[in-house]
């Protein structure tokens, strides 16, 4: 199964673009479209739930917007993702972000739709590694400040 999610926020043409390349797979696609106004042809969609992990966890590939949250529990599970940036977010981050995983080997970055069939057929034939978040100390710096009060 494909799993296409794009957040809690409305990014309809990344919902097309899979719909319209969806046709063509063997595999059943499952779309989280969140507030999005476009409703997929070719697989089950619904709009939000409180997790998506179960969807990530059963999926051979993961297309995603470029938000942080899906991208880093993609990435610990292990599922293959292609990352889109929504142009629609202000200040346009998930690009950097995106950007700096796929430099690393973590997912395949696409920032043009037009280049997504490609992505697709670059994740499902690369290696790709699996993310493990770095040790946080943030909470021994916070005690060794807070002790010297």
């Amino acid at each position: 199964m494909i799993f296409c999610t794009v957040g809690t926020t409305e990014f309809d043409p990344l919902i097309q673009a899979v719909d319209a390349l969806a046709s063509e797979w063997d595999e059943p696609v499952v779309f989280q479209i969140g507030q999005g106004h476009y409703k997929p042809k070719h697989g089950e969609w619904f709009r939000l739930q409180p997790s998506v992990s179960e969807l990530l966890e059963q999926a051979s590939l993961a297309i995603a917007h470029g938000g942080f949250g899906t991208t880093i529990e993609a990435l610990t599970l292990g599922t293959p993702l292609v990352s889109v940036p929504n142009p629609d977010r202000y200040d346009r981050h998930q690009e950097e972000i995106l950007r700096r995983f796929a430099a690393d080997g973590y997912l395949i970055a696409c920032f043009d739709l037009a280049d997504l069939a490609s992505a697709i057929s670059h994740a499902r034939t690369t290696e790709l590694k699996r993310y493990h978040a770095p040790e946080t100390t943030l909470h021994l710096e916070i005690k060794r400040f807070l002790d010297t009060l």
